[in-house]
């Protein structure tokens, strides 16, 4: 086989004699000599089982577009899907403005290339501050799993202890973050929920609270849907054992529901994903952290921190990074409270427009439109033959859990017929959150309609008459 058969288009330096003289140039024999630092039972031996490369860009192109074609999105059914992604309403301009070329990166950016994003960003942090009723927010980092492990750590290193109670009902990805994240740092106890209510257990709080906790973490919502009423209560029994108190929270509920700064939280963590974000490949995500503007919490961000001060032209004002290399991998790599790697700025920006463009009022609408129709979906699949909603008896905003084991057919099966009438159902809980095998997480956001959730549960009732 010559060189111009074995050339790829796509994979630089593909022909033989390019990477026999790049082995050349560096003294390596082989490519298996290159890679002989790496021990053999990590290596894969021998070839690949992969089909022929496809060397025409017209050929490449008609194949990925057949498997893109076999995909069903939002945009063709109803979606019920959350559980850390939900289709949110994303307003026309959050778009305009994230892809203009001065904000077009995920990076927040350096003073030299500086065109407005370090202002966009201290704005964004200003807006978030005021939904959160909090004085300091980080440039987002990857997501709600990264900000929440990295609060705990946050919190370890503040009381200098090891131990974190956190409760059962976290997201099953997200718990598995946080204990790879955390477990050279931390020791994770879960708390117990109780069984009718799916509230956290405060008798076990209280069993498992003393003086070697770094904090509790709680989210409210809860990723069942719950709303926990006894926030305050769970913030003073941490405090009382000298602990702090992390919540993760929903950003678009707090239009209805209370910060949780304002019941006692010390730091609080979610995701943007709900203002102005669209669904994408696994995104879009942005983690934020929020505190008190006190050193002992400032001091311990490893994320970017943007400020306002004043410049060197009398009048002035500039914006830029608040104990950079104090704090931040960024600044010393070696020093940094941990490693930060890629940023979410952009969706931070983007969640900033969001913020401005709904303002107190907007916000509020919306959580309300949120909570109406996820209490209106809850009570109509509830009334169907076979079919129970936990937790019927404690508030809940826009997730609740839906029980099919009264009905003989699984949570995968009701979705698999489900999506024949064009309709993505619950994300099924079995296996994946202890004693909810056969229920199912529903969700509902301001973007469905009455009709829409008036045909789910049609179109339920007749999957579960089958």
């Amino acid at each position: 086989m010559n060189e111009a058969m074995t050339a790829h288009p796509y994979i630089p330096n593909f022909v033989p004699a390019a990477q026999a003289e790049m082995l050349r140039v560096i003294g390596a024999g082989s490519i298996d000599e290159l890679y002989g630092d790496i021990p053999a039972e990590l290596r894969f031996p021998g070839d690949l089982d992969l089909p022929p490369a496809l060397a025409s860009e017209q050929v490449l192109r008609r194949h990925v577009e057949g498997i893109l074609n076999r995909n069903q999105s939002c945009q063709e059914a109803v979606s019920f899907l959350g559980g850390g992604s939900a289709r949110h309403y994303v307003p026309a301009v959050c778009d305009e403005v994230n892809r203009r070329a001065e904000f077009v990166t995920a990076y927040a950016g350096e003073p030299y290339e500086d065109h407005g994003r370090f202002q966009a960003l201290f704005e964004y942090a200003s807006l978030m501050g005021e939904l959160l009723d909090t004085d300091v927010v980080n440039v987002p980092t990857y997501d709600w799993n990264q900000a929440a492990s990295t609060a705990l750590r946050m919190a370890g290193r503040i009381t200098g202890r090891r131990r974190v109670l956190i409760s059962s009902h976290t997201g099953p990805d997200r718990l598995s973050t946080i204990r790879n994240y955390c477990r050279s740092a931390l020791e994770l106890v879960e708390v117990e929920h109780h069984p009718v209510t799916g509230l956290m257990s405060l008798d076990d709080l209280r069993a498992k609270l003393d003086g070697d906790v770094a904090c509790i973490y709680f989210e409210n919502p809860s990723y069942l849907g719950c709303i926990e009423s006894r926030g305050q209560e769970m913030a003073e029994l941490a405090h009382r054992r000298g602990a702090l108190c992390v919540v993760g929270v929903d950003p678009i509920s707090l239009g209805v529901l209370a910060p949780p700064s304002q019941y006692g939280a010390d730091i609080t963590c979610g995701d943007l994903q709900p203002l102005g974000l669209h669904m994408n490949q696994g995104g879009a995500l942005a983690g934020f952290i929020a505190t008190r503007d006190e050193e002992r919490f400032v001091r311990e961000y490893p994320s970017r921190l943007f400020g306002l001060t004043t410049t060197s032209v009398e009048g002035e004002w500039g914006f830029g990074d608040v104990l950079y290399d104090e704090r931040t991998s960024f600044g010393a790599r070696e020093k940094g409270k941990e490693f930060v790697g890629t940023a979410a700025a952009l969706w931070g920006i983007t969640a900033g427009v969001y913020l401005a463009l709904m303002g107190p009022r907007g916000m509020e609408q919306v959580g309300r439109t949120i909570l109406q129709k996820a209490q209106y979906a809850a009570r109509r699949i509830g009334q169907l033959p076979g079919v129970k909603v936990r937790f019927g008896g404690t508030p809940h905003f826009k997730e609740f859990v839906v029980d099919f084991g009264g009905t003989g057919r699984s949570p995968g099966d009701i979705n698999r017929a489900l999506l024949k009438h064009g309709i993505f159902g619950g994300s099924d809980l079995t296996g994946k959150v202890a004693g909810m095998d056969g229920c199912a997480l529903y969700c509902v956001t301001e973007m469905l309609v009455r009709e829409e959730i008036d045909g789910l549960v049609a179109a339920l009732g007749r999957v579960i008459g089958m």
